[in-house]
């Protein structure tokens, strides 16, 4: 049936030196969102490897896995395909320097043109509010955060 299927999905916690967290803000087909990094799970990757995949692409970072930090564990309807969303998050940190042009605001599309932007930019852990992100589960992990603060290593 339309609509029953699950929609796998993996993301980055990465916090550097200053406290701050990274998130990344997105406009596809005129839709704007800021999540946290990552992405869709492909047929046949591991959720780290497909965690890794996803921060090469997004922003030419290896990175390490350094611990589960939380999976989804309530029902949430997937925002892009109707599906039923397992979004499963990982501590991250960088294993290469970080070459990026990051945001100074929010949606600092600066310089982009294509259709699919992205703005990756740092955050402070203790002013990011569950309002700065657009997904239920995103929401909720920034309060999970909250509780049980991840620090740079």
């Amino acid at each position: 049936m339309k609509g029953e299927h699950f929609n796998l999905r993996v993301y980055g916690l990465l916090m550097n030196q200053e406290n701050q967290i990274l998130i990344s803000d997105e406009e596809q087909n005129g839709f704007k969102f800021t999540k946290f990094p990552g992405g869709g799970l492909e047929f046949g990757e591991s959720l780290t490897d497909a965690l890794k995949r996803e921060f090469i692409e997004e922003m030419n970072l290896d990175i390490e896995i350094e611990k589960h930090f939380y999976t989804t564990d309530f029902y949430v309807k997937s925002a892009f395909d109707g599906g039923q969303l397992i979004a499963v998050y990982y501590v991250v940190k960088p294993l290469t320097e970080m070459n990026f042009n990051f945001g100074k605001f929010p949606f600092d599309f600066t310089n982009q043109t294509e259709l699919n932007k992205q703005c990756l930019r740092f955050v402070d852990i203790n002013n990011l509010k569950t309002d700065d992100l657009t997904f239920p589960v995103d929401k909720h992990v920034v309060d999970l955060l909250k509780t049980q603060l991840i620090s740079y290593s």
